[in-house]
Formats: C-alpha cells, structure tokens, sequence
C-alpha cells in the first residue's frame, strides 16, 4: 500500500523527497519485519530518483510482503506508485 504527497516544500527546486516505511506487527515478528523493512528500503532507494521534488511517499507493508520474491515486491511497489501518482493528477481509477 502507498501514499504519495507531491509538492509538500516550500521550494521544489531544493527539497528532495521523504520516504517512510510502515511494518506493523501483522507482518510478521521482529527478525520478519525488519527483514521486509530492508528490502522495502533497497527497492525505494532505486526509485528515488523518479519521485517529485518535495513529495512524501509513504510505503505500507502488508503481510503477504514477507512470502513475496524480490522482483514481485519490486513489481507491487512500481504498480502502486503508478497508480498513486494518477491518483494525483485527478484520474479515476
């Protein structure tokens, strides 16, 4: 699940984007957890670069990410910005 903010700075020229990760306990425990967290991580730091200027992107793991493959969460998480950035622009989906 993603949430996208665009334009939240003052000045897009400067700001770059935020980033945050929410695991909640449903996922699993811990080691689990923070196991999802660190791929979650790596995956949004590739895409980094075509976030806006000054967005905030906020990433909600749900439990089926802890059986899901590298490439398969990759492909969730490139699904979901997509749709969340047409849900920015005023399309229906």
């Amino acid at each position: 699940m993603v949430h996208l903010r665009e334009n939240v700075g003052a000045d897009p020229a400067v700001g770059e984007p935020r980033v945050g990760l929410v695991v909640a306990r449903s996922v699993g425990n811990a080691v689990t957890r923070n196991r999802v967290r660190r791929r979650l991580r790596h995956l949004v730091r590739e895409r980094l670069s075509s976030l806006p200027p000054c967005s905030v992107l906020v990433v909600r793991a749900l439990p089926p990410a802890v059986t899901a493959s590298y490439d398969a969460l990759g492909g969730d998480l490139d699904s979901a910005l997509r749709r969340a950035r047409g849900a920015g622009t005023g399309r229906r989906r």
